[in-house]
C-alpha cells in the first residue's frame, strides 16, 4: 500500500510538472502586450531606435529594413558572446548582402572598440547601455540574459529571439529561408 501511494504522488507530481511546463512555454508563445514605459507611452519598438555607432555617429535601425536582419546584444565581458561572435562574422561572410548582421554593445564605447579591432568584426556595431537593455527586453528577453538574439524578415517582422549562446547549427537553420 506504501509503495503504490508513493508510486501515485510521484505520478502526480510529475505530471503537475509538465502541466506547468507546458502552461509556461504557451504563456511565452502568446502574443505579448506592447510594453509601456513609466509615462504609459508604448516603449519605442527596434525599427523606431537608433544608437551610436563606434565614431559617435547616431545610427537608426530602420535604415536596415528591406533585407533580412539579425540583431545581437552583446557585451565584451560576456563569455558566450566571445564564442558566438566569430560564427557571426563568418556567416556575414558567407551570406553577403542576403542578410544584414548588426550588434548592439551594452557595454561602454572604449571597450567595444578594442573588441571590434581584435575580432575584426565585419557589421555595424552600434552601442548602447540602459537604453539597450531596454530595447532587449521590448523585443522579447524579458530575463535580461546576453547574448541576445534577434532575426526578422525582410518586412521587418520579428520571426526569431534567441536568448543565450546561438549555436552555427541554430543560426544556420533560422537564416535558411532567407539564403
Amino acid at each position: 500500500m506504501k509503495r503504490s501511494t508513493t508510486l501515485i504522488t510521484g505520478v502526480v507530481i510529475i505530471a503537475a510538472a509538465l502541466a506547468a511546463g507546458i502552461y509556461t512555454r504557451q504563456a511565452q508563445l502568446k502574443p505579448q502586450p506592447e510594453p509601456l514605459a513609466a509615462n504609459g507611452v508604448a516603449k519605442p519598438t527596434l525599427w523606431q531606435s537608433g544608437f551610436k555607432d563606434l565614431k559617435g555617429q547616431p545610427q537608426v535601425f530602420s535604415q536596415w529594413q528591406g533585407k533580412p536582419l539579425v540583431v545581437n546584444f552583446w557585451a565584451t565581458w560576456c563569455a558566450p558572446c566571445r564564442e558566438e561572435i566569430p560564427e557571426f562574422i563568418a556567416t556575414q561572410n558567407a551570406v553577403g548582402d542576403k542578410v544584414r548582421f548588426v550588434g548592439l554593445a551594452i557595454d561602454n564605447a572604449a571597450d567595444v572598440q578594442k573588441f571590434v579591432d581584435e575580432y575584426k568584426i565585419n557589421y555595424p556595431v552600434l552601442v548602447g547601455e540602459q537604453d539597450a537593455m531596454e530595447l532587449m527586453r521590448t523585443e522579447g528577453n524579458r530575463v535580461g540574459a546576453l547574448p541576445f538574439t534577434v532575426i526578422y524578415d525582410a518586412a521587418g517582422k520579428q520571426v526569431a529571439a534567441h536568448p543565450g549562446r546561438l549555436t552555427q547549427a541554430q543560426l544556420d537553420a533560422l537564416l535558411k529561408p532567407f539564403i
